[in-house]
């Protein structure tokens, strides 16, 4: 029986990656900041629950300890923990800034980092990196949040082919708006000082709503994630949704200009009436 430990497991896509692999009859090590609080994922016979925060390498450390203990050895990694930050990047503070890179970006290294010396001596082990349509198209609002997908779409690809000589592979998974309530995990951009982006925020948030009309279940998105697991392929990337594939299928089909225009008629197109006028 396979093993795998997925961060960031309390809700959303986590959660129902978890479940999906229980259900496959995988060993789960079911990680988040607050294990004690779970009450679904601990009823599961073959999940193992426990305390792993991606900003703290302690804990990071302790859960593939106690999960190596658990269950005698991990097979793969699920890489999901991370949140966003959105508005105008003038808006967000320097402990914005920090917090987004640390959760979305050195969290996962330090992930990887701290899992690679067992992958190693098995020769042999599976990382699945989370990023999002927005590690290859952008949004209004979310320059923030992109900067930290762009990078983990960099490393990851650059690292699975470092990794090959390990015989470990690494694998990408692009998920489009889900059900897993985003914008519940997001924080906005916090220095209320400057106003003169607030009429820019309103009107691309609200256009986004409006164009968010392709969203996926977090089942769907488990359903790419065990795929990529458990297909054997020598695959890199894996896109999850139907508009991830409308966005990236307009970015490979049109001139980049042509992209460019298109999305800003798509989230701004008020910003570039006005300028017109």
């Amino acid at each position: 029986m396979k093993t795998i430990l997925i961060t960031g497991t309390s809700s959303g896509i986590g959660k129902a990656t978890a479940k999906k692999f229980a259900a496959a009859g995988w060993n789960v090590i079911a990680t988040m900041r607050a294990p004690q609080k779970e009450e679904e994922l601990s009823a599961i016979k073959n999940i193992f629950l426990t305390k792993l925060d991606v900003q703290d390498k302690e804990s990071i450390a302790a859960a593939i300890a106690s999960g190596i203990e658990k269950f005698g050895s991990i097979d793969a990694v699920v890489n999901n923990a991370g949140f966003g930050v959105l508005g105008a990047f003038e808006k967000s503070t320097s402990e914005q800034v920090m917090q987004q890179f640390s959760v979305n970006v050195f969290g996962v290294m330090d992930v990887i980092r701290a899992i690679l010396p067992h992958f190693r001596a098995k020769q042999a082990g599976l990382i699945i990196n989370i990023t999002s349509q927005g590690g290859r198209v952008t949004f209004p609002t979310c320059s923030l949040y992109h900067s930290t997908k762009f990078a983990i779409e960099g490393f990851s690809e650059s690292l699975a082919y470092e990794l090959l000589s390990q015989n470990i592979s690494v694998k990408i998974i692009e998920p489009g708006s889900t059900e897993s309530n985003f914008f519940g995990a997001v924080s906005m951009a916090a220095n209320d000082n400057i106003t003169a982006y607030q009429e820019f925020d309103k009107i691309a948030l609200d256009n986004w709503y409006k164009n968010d009309t392709m969203t996926s279940t977090t089942t769907d998105i488990a359903e790419v994630i065990y795929e990529a697991a458990s297909d054997n392929k020598d695959q890199l990337r894996y896109m999850a949704g139907v508009d991830t594939r409308l966005y990236f299928g307009a970015r490979q089909n049109k001139s980049d200009q042509d992209y460019v225009n298109y999305m800003r008629k798509l989230f701004i197109p008020e910003i570039l009436n006005k300028e017109s006028k």
